[in-house]
């Protein structure tokens, strides 16, 4: 599952502002060593401001290196007013474009293409929202005095949303950079991503250009530092993201416990204030306890058990990854559900389906919609997910896909481990019930931090907690 790589799409876009300087390189680099480059110009035409911000970074994952580049171009007045943007993010070759176009009536006509399905929309462009010219502008006029607090609202072109930007100005602090070191300014700030906040600190010259940021996320430390192109477009010493991200459990489970349900104690492995975040779902009940532990009570979903609202109108319709009304979707839709009518049953056989025909398991595989998997069927659990979904809702089912952990006897030289996941859940029966087309179906291994539709942006709610938790004790249900 490569949940990073979306992070790291869209994170430095948001807080890294483009500053009088025409042209900015920076260094990116996880944990210490150097994963790729961003860089960023800025140009003006008469009233018109033109940025763009290009980021390329390679990681591994169990071996496999996958290469993620994304960019955006925003065109907006001397003033910040929003005019245009388009964005791009290309994650193992598959390529996802968002155009904009910001009209006098306040309204946004939005082109979106994912997976070869091209979508336009006209949706109202959120009040006051900014692209990089404005949130520098807001930057500068606010200054850099200590102690200086103030807010902005970042459009994000990857997901046509809005998130906020609470910024507070710091000291002045010696910084150590690969051309030398420089006096700055400390400027933390703290973003909401799908409800969730993500606290970043950058360090700013005078002219309030960034030359440091870091992102402290899933127990890594993304830093990205100013330096020469020569300096930022160097040799990558690319890590693999999934060592930090396996979680170690007590003991083996066995296939029976799991069957059954399990009771999971876990607490956080760091001193970060953020709580840990897991969801709360018909199968998994979430219970804060003393000393900041927290206990999961996991099982498969039961009338007794239900505790989820009804499903919204949106589980049920087609959107950018999960593209139900496309022919190839409802055409394998019809196939896997073969002559079963009931919902459970035709989510059981959609299931197996799946499991079969994606042939390739392939780690290699970024984070593809539902139609690429339809056209194209290789992947891994994210691809399992998203065309199970997908398949569900073109049946009239409502799915949605679900981000989290589970239990492994062995993997990636590990043994008894809980390795980051996704999986479908389906309305049926009166509640909400987890299908799992990657693996052999939903057990009580499987632990849910967020669900969503589907779009790879919308998982943050559970990134506090992923590279962060440990387990403390795990039991079967009684």
């Amino acid at each position: 599952m490569l949940r990073l790589f979306c992070v790291l799409a869209l994170l430095p876009i948001a807080v890294v502002h483009a500053a009088p300087p025409d042209e900015t390189w920076m260094s990116v680099l996880l944990d210490g060593r150097k994963i790729g480059s961003m860089h960023t110009t800025r140009s003006v035409d008469g009233e018109r401001v033109r940025t763009t911000q290009a980021l390329q970074i390679e990681l591994e994952r169990s071996g496999l290196k996958v290469a993620l580049s994304t960019s955006e171009t925003d065109e907006e007045t001397r003033a910040g007013k929003p005019l245009r943007f388009e964005s791009r993010t290309k994650i193992s070759g598959i390529e996802n474009v968002q155009t904009g176009t910001i009209g006098a009536d306040g309204k946004l006509e939005a082109t979106t293409e994912v997976g070869g399905a091209k979508q336009t929309r006209t949706l109202d462009w959120p009040q006051g929202a900014l692209l990089a010219e404005g949130l520098r502008l807001a930057e500068e006029r606010h200054g850099l005095t200590p102690g200086t607090r103030y807010r902005a609202l970042a459009f994000q072109a990857e997901n046509l949303e809005a998130v906020e930007v609470d910024s507070r100005v710091g000291a002045r602090e010696t910084v150590i950079l690969p051309d030398g070191k420089r006096e700055l300014v400390r400027i933390e700030q703290t973003i909401v991503l799908g409800g969730a906040p993500t606290k970043t600190v950058s360090w700013v010259e005078a002219d309030s250009s960034v030359r440091k940021l870091l992102v402290p996320m899933m127990g890594y430390e993304l830093t990205m530092l100013a330096c020469s192109k020569a300096c930022a477009t160097a040799p990558n010493q690319a890590p693999d993201i999934l060592v930090r991200t396996l979680l170690a459990s007590p003991r083996a489970l066995t296939a029976d416990e799991r069957a059954r349900g399990m009771r999971i104690v876990v607490s956080a492995t760091d001193a970060n204030d953020e709580a840990l975040t897991f969801a709360t779902t018909d199968e998994q009940q979430v219970t804060a306890l003393a000393d900041g532990k927290v206990e999961l009570r996991i099982a498969p979903a039961s009338a007794a058990t239900a505790r989820e609202g009804k499903p919204a109108l949106a589980d049920t319709q087609p959107n950018d990854w999960l593209q139900s009304a496309a022919p190839e979707i409802v055409r394998l839709a019809r196939e896997g559900a073969g002559e079963a009518k009931a919902p459970a049953a035709q989510m059981q056989n959609l299931e197996d389906f799946v499991r079969r025909f994606i042939r390739t398991k392939d780690l290699s595989v970024g984070y593809a919609s539902a139609l690429e998997v339809a056209k194209n069927p290789e992947g891994d659990c994210t691809e399992h997910a998203v065309l199970l979904a997908a398949l569900g809702r073109a049946r009239g089912i409502p799915t949605r896909v679900v981000d989290g952990l589970v239990y492994i006897d062995s993997y990636a030289g590990k043994t008894n481990v809980f390795v980051p996941h996704a999986w479908a859940q389906a309305w049926v029966d009166g509640r909400w019930r987890s299908y799992d087309a990657a693996l052999q179906g939903f057990d009580a291994g499987h632990v849910a931090l967020s669900s969503g539709s589907g779009d790879p942006w919308r998982f943050y709610a559970g990134f506090n907690t992923l590279g962060r938790v440990r387990v403390d004790a795990i039991e079967p249900l009684q």
